[in-house]
C-alpha cells in the first residue's frame, strides 16, 4: 500500500496507528464525497489540457465503479490505507494504471480532505434540517390531537398562568423552526470551494481552473486567496456543531418537561410501551430512558463543540495535522443530533396527554382576574394587581 505522502521510507507500525487514528473507520461516510470531488477535479484537469480526455474518462469510470463496489461491501478502508483518499487513489491506480496516478496533479491531500468534508457537511446539514422538519410535523400532529387540553404554565417550578398542549407544542415548534433556519445558515461557511488551494499556497505554474470545480460541485464561491483555506478549517465544523448544540438543548428541555409530566406525582402523560424500558429488579417499572438520554445529549453536543473550537484555537496559519482530530467530534455531534431528533419524533407520535389528571391551581387565573378588573372598572393595573394579591394572601 502506497499512501499519498509515501516516499519509500519505512514507517513504524505504531506511528501509523497513532497518526491514522480513527480515520480509516470515520472516513467510510466520505467515500461518495471524495469520489465526487475527485471526478470534478479530473474533469477540470481534462478541460485545461493537463490530462487527456481518455485518462479523464478512465478515472471517472474507475471511481464510480469503486464507489459501487464499496457500497456493495466488496472493499473497505483499512488501517494500511490510512484514509479514504489513499484507499481510493491506490485502488484506482491498481485498476486503471497510469491514468490513476495522474489524478492528484494540482491538488494536495489537504484541499482534497476539505473538499470531501464540505460536500458531506452540506448534505449533513440539509439532512438534519429535514429531520427537524419531520419532528415539527410530529409536534403539529400532537397539537392537533390534543391541543385543547389545559396545562399549567410554570415559572420558578410553580403554577403560574394557564397554558395548553397547543401552547406547549407551539413554543417548541418555533424553537425547532429556528433550528432549521440556523442549520441552513451554516451553508455560508460550508459552501466555499477549497479545491485547488492545494497545501495552502496554490499550484504555481499549473493553469488549473478553480472556478470550474466550484461550478461543477455546486459551491457558492471559490475560496480565495488560497491562504485563507487552511485558516478556515474548523469554522464550518464549529458553526454546524453550535447549531447542533442549540438544537439538542431544546430537545433536552422538551425531554425534561416530559420527564416531569411522566412522574407518578404528575401523571400528565402516557408513553407508548415500546419507548419505555424495564427495571432489572423492580417488576412494575417502565422507565423513560429515551427521555433521560435525550436530556443528556446536549452535554455531549456541547463537548463536541468545545473540542472543535479548542483544536483550532491557537494554531499557526497553514495546514497542521492537529486538524485531523476535528472529524471525531464533528461526526459524533452530527450522528447524535440525527438519532436524537428521530427518536423524539417517534416518541411524540405515541405520546398522549391525560386531561383527567391535570388540575390547575386556582391562583393560575389571578392575572386574568386582574386584567378583568382593569377592563371592567377602568382602574390602573397596579391597583387591580394589589386587590387580587390581597385576595390570594388570605
Amino acid at each position: 500500500m502506497t499512501r499519498l505522502w509515501e516516499k519509500g521510507l519505512p514507517l513504524a507500525e505504531r506511528v501509523l496507528r497513532y497518526t491514522a487514528g480513527e480515520d480509516h473507520l470515520l472516513d467510510a461516510r466520505l467515500v461518495p464525497y471524495d469520489v465526487k470531488g475527485s471526478i470534478a477535479h479530473a474533469q477540470m484537469l481534462a478541460a485545461t489540457g493537463l490530462i487527456s480526455n481518455e485518462d479523464c474518462s478512465a478515472i471517472c469510470d474507475g471511481l464510480n465503479a469503486l464507489e459501487a463496489d464499496f457500497d456493495a461491501g466488496k472493499w473497505s478502508i483499512s488501517l494500511e490505507d490510512e484514509d479514504v483518499h489513499t484507499a481510493l487513489e491506490s485502488r484506482l491506480t491498481n485498476t486503471i494504471g497510469d491514468a490513476g496516478a495522474r489524478l492528484h496533479l494540482g491538488r494536495s491531500r489537504n484541499d482534497q480532505v476539505l473538499t470531501a468534508l464540505r460536500l458531506y457537511l452540506r448534505d449533513a446539514a440539509a439532512d438534519l434540517a429535514a429531520r427537524v422538519g419531520k419532528l415539527r410535523g410530529s409536534i403539529a400532529a400532537l397539537s392537533k390531537r390534543q391541543g385543547d387540553v389545559q396545562l399549567p404554565g410554570y415559572t420558578h417550578m410553580q403554577h403560574a398562568m394557564p397554558s395548553s398542549v397547543e401552547l406547549w407544542c407551539g413554543g417548541f415548534a418555533e424553537a425547532f423552526g429556528d433550528a432549521i433556519e440556523g442549520l441552513s445558515a451554516t451553508r455560508r461557511r460550508i459552501n466555499k470551494n477549497p479545491l485547488g488551494s492545494a497545501a495552502g499556497y496554490g499550484t504555481p505554474g499549473l493553469p488549473i481552473d478553480r472556478d470550474l470545480t466550484t461550478q461543477t460541485l455546486g459551491f457558492d464561491v471559490t475560496q480565495a486567496p488560497v491562504t485563507s483555506v487552511q485558516l478556515s478549517r474548523g469554522k464550518a465544523e464549529s458553526t454546524l456543531l453550535f447549531e447542533v448544540t442549540l438544537l439538542l438543548q431544546d430537545l433536552g428541555r422538551m425531554a425534561t418537561d416530559l420527564l416531569l409530566f411522566y412522574t407518578q406525582e404528575f401523571a400528565y402523560v402516557s408513553l407508548a410501551a415500546d419507548v419505555t424500558t424495564g427495571s432489572s429488579i423492580m417488576p412494575q417499572k417502565r422507565n423513560p430512558d429515551v427521555l433521560e438520554l435525550l436530556r443528556a445529549a446536549s452535554g455531549t453536543a456541547h463537548a463536541c463543540l468545545d473540542e472543535s473550537l479548542m483544536i483550532t484555537a491557537k494554531l499557526q496559519s497553514g495546514y497542521q495535522r492537529d486538524l485531523q482530530r476535528l472529524k471525531a467530534p464533528l461526526f459524533r455531534g452530527i450522528d447524535l443530533a440525527t438519532d436524537s431528533v428521530d427518536i423524539m419524533a417517534y416518541l411524540l407520535d405515541g405520546l398522549h396527554f391525560l386531561p383527567e389528571n391535570i388540575e390547575l391551581d386556582a391562583g393560575s387565573f389571578a392575572t386574568e382576574e386582574a386584567y378583568r378588573l382593569v377592563t371592567d372598572e377602568d382602574i390602573p393595573f397596579r391597583v387591580a394587581y394589589k386587590r387580587i394579591a390581597e385576595r390570594y394572601s388570605k
